[in-house]
């Protein structure tokens, strides 16, 4: 199976060519067998793409923007369902491959796959069926991550605290007395530690949203021209048969 990634390469927006960017960079690390496919210098693979995209996956316009990734013939999803598979570390899910062996996902998948019963689906007998006879432990099929051992030991360090508490109880009383004292001198500075603290998120926040709408520019920019593009097609393919009844 070969995983398609279909690429713009002479995209005008930074947002979809660093999307494209994070995709390939990503697929590589995990050292997963792609193939890029370019729209922007290949009419097939454009039209390839805009065809086989599900249409409740697609814009409001209709036309969807790269990157879009195939497993073969199968749709795997955009640049957003990419990146909360790789977030939820189901990335080999979303592309449609069988995670390899270690791997955060194949363990999430072993996790998964323990029934209730305590049996774990993966631990099979000689005749390649289910061994029943092995059995997860009472206290992990129960969610009691302790045994009565620790129990007993965890009362006892429980006793042992409470005695040291009361020893310390005195002096405890005493730190606080102390700290009540300096409270008033620490006022003022921790106040102004706070309005900093503010105004950096406020003015990350103002950051994140001009970001966003230029991205959002760009995003609408592209998609005008794809669209002018379109419409350009279709005047083409109506003024040929105009011609050809004039000659």
């Amino acid at each position: 199976m070969v995983i398609k990634v279909f690429l713009a390469s002479s995209s005008g927006s930074t947002a979809i060519k660093k999307k494209q960017q994070d995709v390939v960079a990503f697929l590589e690390a995990l050292k997963v067998d792609y193939t890029q496919l370019d729209i922007a210098c290949n009419e097939e693979n454009r039209m390839w793409m805009r065809q086989n995209v599900p249409e409740e996956k697609k814009p409001a316009n209709g036309i969807p923007l790269p990157p879009q990734i195939f497993n073969e013939e199968s749709y795997c999803g955009d640049y957003d369902t990419f990146f909360d598979a790789k977030e939820d570390n189901l990335v080999y899910s979303f592309l449609g491959l069988p995670p390899p062996p270690g791997s955060k996902e194949a363990v999430q998948a072993d996790e998964a796959h323990i029934v209730e019963n305590g049996t774990h689906v993966e631990e099979t007998n000689a005749e390649g069926n289910l061994d029943d006879s092995i059995e997860v432990p009472v206290e992990e099929r129960n969610g009691d991550a302790h045994s009565k051992e620790e129990q007993a030991q965890a009362a006892d360090e429980k006793e042992e605290g409470e005695e040291e508490g009361e020893v310390a109880e005195g002096e405890t009383a005493d730190d606080e007395a102390m700290e009540e004292e300096t409270a008033g001198d620490k006022g003022p500075a921790e106040e102004e530690e706070a309005l900093e603290e503010t105004d950096e998120a406020n003015a990350e926040e103002e950051q994140e949203e001009a970001d966003d709408d230029r991205e959002e520019e760009e995003l609408r920019q592209l998609e005008e021209e794809e669209e002018a593009e379109v419409q350009e097609e279709e005047e083409e393919d109506l003024e040929e048969p105009q011609e050809e009844e004039a000659e």
